[in-house]
C-alpha cells in the first residue's frame, strides 16, 4: 500500500477556519497584538504533552530506553487470595466459551447465521465487522456465570454492553476476538478474558479453543501457555524485528496510517492477520516481535497486558502510556506490544513523534480551554490570518 504526503497547508488551514470563526463569534476587545501565555523560562506555550506512565532512561543522544513494564502488584493492588480465586474463575470462563464455539467450527455461513455490525468514525477495517451466533451464545454463557457468582462485579463486552463499569472488579470480554478467521476456518482466533481492578487489567486469558492453546497473565506472577512459564525472546533491533498487525485497514487514513507506513518500512518483514494470536506469539518468544495496532476496543487489549508483561514483554499506547479503562478514550484503542524495552522504546520513537494532527488537537483544545490568552484580538485577525498563510507557504516550499 502506498500512500502521499499530507498536505500540511490545507491541515492547517482548518484550524485557521476553526481559529477564525472561535475568534468573530467572541466578543473580544481590542488589544494591541497577540497575546501569549508566558512561561516561566520565558518560552512560547507548550502544547499539552501526554501523561507518559513509563520511565525513560537516556541512554545515548539518538535513543531512548523505556524501562521495563514488570507485571508486578502495587501498593493499590488487590488482596492476592482474591486474585488467585479470580484467575482460576477466569479460567472457567474460558471453558465455558469453548464450549458454545467449538460446535460452530468451520460451519456453514448459514449455521453460523452471520450478520454484519456496522459501527460510524471506526477505520475501514473496524466499521463494518462480522457477527456470529457462536459470539454471542460464549459471551452470554460467561455474563450468567459472572452474574451468578459475582453479581456485584462489573462487566464489559462486545457484544451485549456493559453494566457496573464503577465497580472495583470489571470483567473485560471478547467471546472471539479475529471473527474474520473464524468465519473462514483459520484457526487464528481467540477468546480474550480480562478481570480488571480498579481500571486496571490484573487479569488476562487469550484462549485458543481448536489448537487447545489457552495463554494465562496474573499481576505478579509469570504467564504461561497450557500451563507451562513463559518468556519473549525479541531482537533488540527494529531493523531485525518481525512485526505483526492484524490488517492495514484498522488505520485511519492520515496520522495513523503514515507513521503504520514508517513502521513497516523499519522492520525486517510485516506480518497480517493473526489479531490477538500475535500477542501470544510475542509474548511465548515464537519469533513474532512486535504487534501496531490500532482502533481497537477495551475488549481487544485489555486481556493482552498482563499476559505480555507476566512474560517479561512491554505493552502500551502509542504514546508509551499505561493501557487502562480510564486511559481508553484517550489512548484511542491504538495499541503498541514489544518483545522488550529496547525494542518498545525505538518504537515509540516513530509512533509518538507530534505530528501535523496531533499539533492541531492540541492547539484546539487549548483554544476551548482559553481563547482570549492564545489568540490575536478580534481588529487584529486579519494580520494574523495573513502572517499564517506566508509562513505556511515558505515552510513548504522546498525542492
Amino acid at each position: 500500500m502506498t500512500t502521499s504526503k499530507p498536505n500540511g497547508t490545507f491541515c492547517f488551514a482548518t484550524v485557521t477556519m476553526a481559529l477564525s470563526s472561535l475568534i468573530l463569534t467572541q466578543n473580544l476587545q481590542p488589544s494591541n497584538g497577540f497575546a501569549y501565555i508566558q512561561q516561566p523560562d520565558g518560552g512560547l506555550p507548550a502544547f499539552p504533552s501526554p501523561n507518559k506512565q513509563h520511565e525513560v532512561v537516556v541512554a545515548s543522544p539518538n535513543q531512548h530506553v523505556l524501562s521495563s513494564s514488570s507485571s508486578t502488584l502495587s501498593p493499590s493492588s488487590p488482596d492476592p487470595l482474591l486474585l488467585k480465586q479470580h484467575a482460576a474463575f477466569a479460567n472457567e470462563l474460558a471453558n465455558a466459551a469453548r464450549t458454545q464455539i467449538l460446535p460452530y467450527w468451520r460451519q456453514s455461513r448459514h449455521t453460523l447465521g452471520q450478520q454484519i455490525k456496522t459501527e460510524s468514525n471506526r477505520s475501514v477495517f473496524q466499521s463494518a465487522s462480522p457477527v456470529t451466533l457462536a459470539d454471542r451464545a460464549a459471551e452470554r454463557v460467561m455474563r450468567d456465570l459472572i452474574e451468578k457468582e459475582f453479581p456485584e462485579h462489573g462487566i464489559y463486552g462486545e457484544e451485549f454492553g456493559v453494566v457496573r463499569e464503577d465497580a472495583d472488579w470489571v470483567w473485560v470480554l471478547d467471546p472471539i476476538d479475529g471473527t474474520r478467521s473464524f468465519i473462514t476456518g483459520k484457526p487464528l482466533f481467540g477468546t480474550l478474558i480480562s478481570c480488571l481492578y480498579k481500571g486496571t487489567p490484573v487479569i488476562g486469558i487469550i484462549d485458543q479453543c481448536v489448537l487447545n492453546e489457552r495463554w494465562v497473565g496474573v499481576a505478579g506472577e509469570t504467564s504461561t501457555l497450557n500451563g507451562k512459564p513463559i518468556q519473549t525472546d525479541g531482537v533488540q533491533l527494529l531493523k531485525d524485528a518481525e512485526l505483526y498487525s492484524t490488517s492495514p485497514d484498522m488505520f485511519k487514513s492520515g496520522d495513523e496510517l503514515f507513521k503504520f507506513d514508517a513502521m513497516r518500512s523499519a522492520v525486517r518483514t510485516p506480518h497480517y492477520g493473526a489479531d490477538c494470536y500475535a500477542y501470544a506469539l510475542v509474548a511465548s518468544g515464537f519469533g513474532a516481535d512486535v504487534v501496531v495496532e490500532a482502533d481497537l476496543g477495551l475488549y481487544d487489549y485489555c486481556a493482552l497486558v498482563p499476559v505480555l508483561e507476566g512474560a517479561g514483554g512491554v505493552i502500551s499506547d502509542w504514546t508509551g502510556d499505561v493501557l487502562s479503562l480510564a486511559n481508553h478514550e484517550k489512548s484511542k484503542g491504538r495499541v503498541l506490544a514489544s518483545a522488550n524495552s529496547v525494542l518498545h522504546s525505538q518504537a515509540l520513537e516513530i509512533l509518538s513523534t507530534p505530528s501535523v494532527e496531533s499539533i492541531e488537537d492540541a492547539l484546539l483544545e487549548a483554544i476551548a480551554e482559553d481563547s482570549t490568552s492564545l489568540l490575536p484580538k478580534q481588529n487584529d485577525l486579519a494580520p494574523w490570518l495573513f502572517g499564517v498563510m506566508i509562513g505556511e507557504v515558505i515552510a513548504h516550499i522546498g525542492p
